[in-house]
């Protein structure tokens, strides 16, 4: 059954709104206009009814606000009443671009201020709304989801004060680790992953791609993302490879052990163009090495695939690597920030997530499977027979 059909055929739990923190204003107001369009098109005849009067609407955005103190503190307002309806707050942690000033101080915003402000909207909104769900896409200290030595265990501290709010579910892309959902264990928790658009970005700015054994390959840059090529590789039919990172775990730097160096595991790469897949790119370093070491094999051209282009370093880097012939191109997502500049990379790609958030907050708020109604392999599938049929 299609996507649209299984959501026509149920009603929704209460009426829709979204709330798009300051951080996240442009990507809310995409997945809006996207829910509009669903629902002029929708056959569901629920609008007949009083109860659901709203369910076809030029808007779902409700109007919010986290003005600040002279001193940087900050208060949550909701402009509009909630009351009754099935609440999705969408925030973007590593906004970097927003700014607030203490005591006369121009402060940029950072991921723990983001997620300040998310409680103080749930706080404004808790005990009105009939159910709360967040959509935080890259995960709130994330990276920190498990013990390895006397630290704070930050990410599951998180999820757990997110379900004392009244939190019912969180939706996230691509979590480092999706077991840190064990930390909330009765409550929702869903990571998606962008592999259907990943592919259908690069079919889109690279028309000659061969998609089979003897002209691609998929990589993972490191043991972590090793589910993500293996996921890849099957779903396109190529073969795969790896990179581990030989750390030195008698040192630390910045509270890891370095890497000193990245070995491959793997068949040949010549002559093949190679997809790299992970989750992130932070300075980018590791990347970039993978990718120069790829090319040194003799692979043909170096298309890297990441959910989250953060690029904490810069562009100065990836602008020589491309300069050198280490990589062609560069696809992320729009689930977080990206600087105005990377626009004008002539290596870079964007993969559109808004119709997906669409999508999956569209069948959230009509209770159904979302297994059944977003499919990335049979998507890829039917993208791969439409790809090669041209």
């Amino acid at each position: 059954m299609s996507s649209n059909k299984l959501l026509d055929q149920t009603l929704p739990i209460a009426p829709l709104k979204i709330i798009a923190l300051e951080s996240c204003k442009e990507m809310g107001r995409k997945v809006n206009d996207y829910m509009v369009t669903f629902r002029a098109d929708s056959d569901n005849n629920v609008s007949d009814s009083p109860l659901y009067a709203n369910y076809k609407s030029n808007n779902y955005l409700a109007n919010c606000s986290c003005p600040r103190f002279g001193t940087g503190e900050a208060k949550g307002i909701l402009s509009e009443s909630i009351r009754g309806c099935d609440l999705f707050i969408m925030v973007d942690v590593c906004n970097y671009s927003l700014t607030y000033t203490v005591n006369g101080h121009k402060n940029h915003m950072s991921p723990d201020n983001h997620f300040q402000d998310l409680k103080r909207i749930i706080s404004a909104a808790t005990g009105k709304a009939r159910r709360i769900t967040v959509i935080m896409p890259f995960l709130y200290e994330g990276r920190q989801h498990k013990r390895t030595n006397r630290e704070s265990l930050d990410c599951a501290m998180a999820l757990e004060e997110l379900i004392a709010m009244g939190v019912s579910n969180v939706v996230t892309f691509d979590a480092h680790d999706p077991r840190v959902q064990n930390a909330i264990p009765l409550k929702g928790f869903d990571s998606f992953d962008p592999p259907y658009q990943f592919m259908k970005a690069l079919f889109r700015e690279v028309p000659d791609l061969v998609v089979d054994k003897e002209h691609l390959m998929v990589i993972s840059p490191d043991e972590g993302a090793m589910h993500r090529a293996v996921y890849f590789s099957n779903v396109l039919g190529v073969d795969m490879g790896m990179f581990y990172k030989r750390r030195d775990y008698s040192t630390i730097i910045n509270g890891k052990n370095p890497i000193v160096a990245h070995e491959f595991l793997g068949d040949d790469v010549a002559g093949k163009d190679v997809i790299i897949v992970d989750d992130m790119i932070a300075s980018g370093g590791s990347m970039l090495d993978v990718a120069k070491q790829i090319k040194e094999r003799g692979a043909k051209r170096v298309f890297v695939c990441t959910t989250f282009g953060l690029f904490t370093e810069g562009f100065a880097s990836f602008d020589e690597y491309y300069e050198k012939g280490y990589i062609s191109k560069v696809v992320t997502t729009n689930l977080t920030y990206l600087p105005d500049e990377i626009y004008e990379k002539p290596y870079f790609v964007q993969a559109d997530m808004s119709k997906f958030i669409a999508l999956i907050i569209d069948s959230l708020n009509h209770d159904v499977t979302i297994g059944a109604v977003l499919n990335p392999t049979a998507k890829i599938h039917t993208l791969l027979e439409k790809y090669k049929n041209q």
